[in-house]
């Protein structure tokens, strides 16, 4: 049974963005696919996201995948981290995936830098996490105005992701105008054939 957890971004909840059709379209194919609301959206701490994907997804097999968003993939970066050694997830998607900010982030109501400061400084073991999964696929935008281009190259770097670029996209979120991710649903079905 192919599982799929969709996690959300930082200020977001599971009805945003391009989440529900996502969720819908995986549904028709089979998929069993969960999308949680994370806890303190607005002042997210990585103990609280990891625990409420722990508690979520319960035990991980090779047909476990996640797909994030923003926030969201670190927390999924950080729950693969803490798996138990030779424990494999099929892969992860991590759409607008950032791990650092842009300065332009702090004009946004809601986001600043204190809240960010854990998710920024505190390290991230790539070769533990490299052990978790059989892929990463990176899917950003080459205007995100929160996320610095580099930032594709380090999730390249670091864990072997496959990059997709899109054009003139932003976030990728709602407000950007996404509320539908085709890119996304291609590179999952890939990922899971």
């Amino acid at each position: 049974m192919k599982r799929v957890f969709i996690i959300h971004g930082w200020g977001g909840d599971s009805k945003g963005d391009w989440f529900v059709w996502l969720k819908k379209e995986l549904g028709t194919k089979g998929f069993v696919v969960m999308a949680p609301d994370m806890p303190d959206t607005w002042h997210p701490k990585i103990s609280e996201w990891v625990d409420k994907i722990k508690e979520l997804v319960g035990s991980v097999d090779e047909e476990t995948y996640f797909v994030g968003h923003s926030i969201g993939c670190q927390a999924i970066m950080r729950y693969l981290e803490q798996l138990p050694k030779n424990t494999k997830i099929g892969g992860a998607i991590f759409v607008a995936g950032w791990f650092n900010l842009t300065d332009e982030t702090w004009d946004d109501e809601g986001y600043t830098p204190e809240i960010a400061y854990q998710w920024v400084n505190t390290p991230i073991d790539f070769d533990k996490i490299k052990l978790h999964a059989n892929k990463f696929v990176v899917v950003n935008s080459d205007d995100d105005p929160y996320v610095p281009l580099s930032d594709t190259e380090l999730f390249k770097n670091n864990l072997g992701a496959e990059i997709v670029m899109l054009k003139s996209k932003g976030h990728i979120a709602g407000e950007d105008g996404s509320t539908d991710l085709p890119e996304v649903l291609e590179e999952l079905l890939k990922m899971t054939n």
